[in-house]
């Protein structure tokens, strides 16, 4: 592990005991092992930790979840509902990753009040809209759902799919559940459900 990435996982987990806003440098210096000074060699400030974390966990869980950019092409031989939910899966394993998952909380618990927080919610979000439109538009080139208003259909899939993803954040920090997925599956049934519905709505062919 570089000294880079033991900085990463000290401020994580001082950030999921006190919150970013809890986490000094000098704390993260004393977390590691390290004089204050020599942590200002790696990194110019807390926000620009909390930025390269994102983008190392994102990068780990990525390739753990082996996911990645789909070839949509290769897909159209499954049914528009099995290419949603499979969508899904594929991102749902991301953010349940462990690491991003306690990131994740922390973020969302501060976004209301803490500008990078917001913008990296922000970012995420930007990212699955952006796939959405993607998939969207394969499958409207290969005839298996409408055409219309395609941009519209991808926002509102992502920020539903956003919104229900919130709202399972928010059941695990008041701890009336213990993991993301239910039932063997790292999607939430009322997220399943919602995959299903959608398809019908956006006139998914087998």
């Amino acid at each position: 592990m570089t000294r880079k990435e033991e900085i990463i996982y000290a401020t994580l987990e001082l950030a999921a005991e006190n919150g970013m806003k809890g986490v000094s440098m000098s704390q993260i210096a004393d977390k590691v092992g390290i004089k204050a000074p020599s942590l200002y060699n790696h990194f110019r400030s807390k926000d620009e930790i909390i930025k390269e974390m994102y983008r190392f966990l994102r990068e780990l869980a990525l390739a753990g979840s082996k996911g990645g950019e789909a070839d949509y092409s290769k897909l159209m031989d499954r049914s528009v509902e099995k290419i949603l939910l499979g969508s899904v899966s594929a991102y749902m394993g991301i953010v349940s990753d462990k690491n991003m998952l306690q990131f994740f909380k922390v973020l969302y618990s501060e976004r209301p009040t803490n500008p990078i927080a917001a913008s990296i919610i922000a970012e995420e979000t930007e990212r699955m809209i952006q796939s959405s439109k993607n998939m969207f538009y394969a499958l409207a080139v290969h005839g298996k759902i409408n055409n219309k208003n395609i941009d519209v259909a991808a926002m509102t899939f992502s920020l539903t799919i956003h919104s229900l993803i919130d709202h399972r954040m928010d059941m695990l920090t008041a701890g009336t559940v213990d993991e993301f997925g239910e039932e063997g599956s790292p999607v939430p049934k009322n997220i399943l459900d919602f995959v299903r519905w959608f398809c019908y709505q956006i006139g998914g062919n087998e």
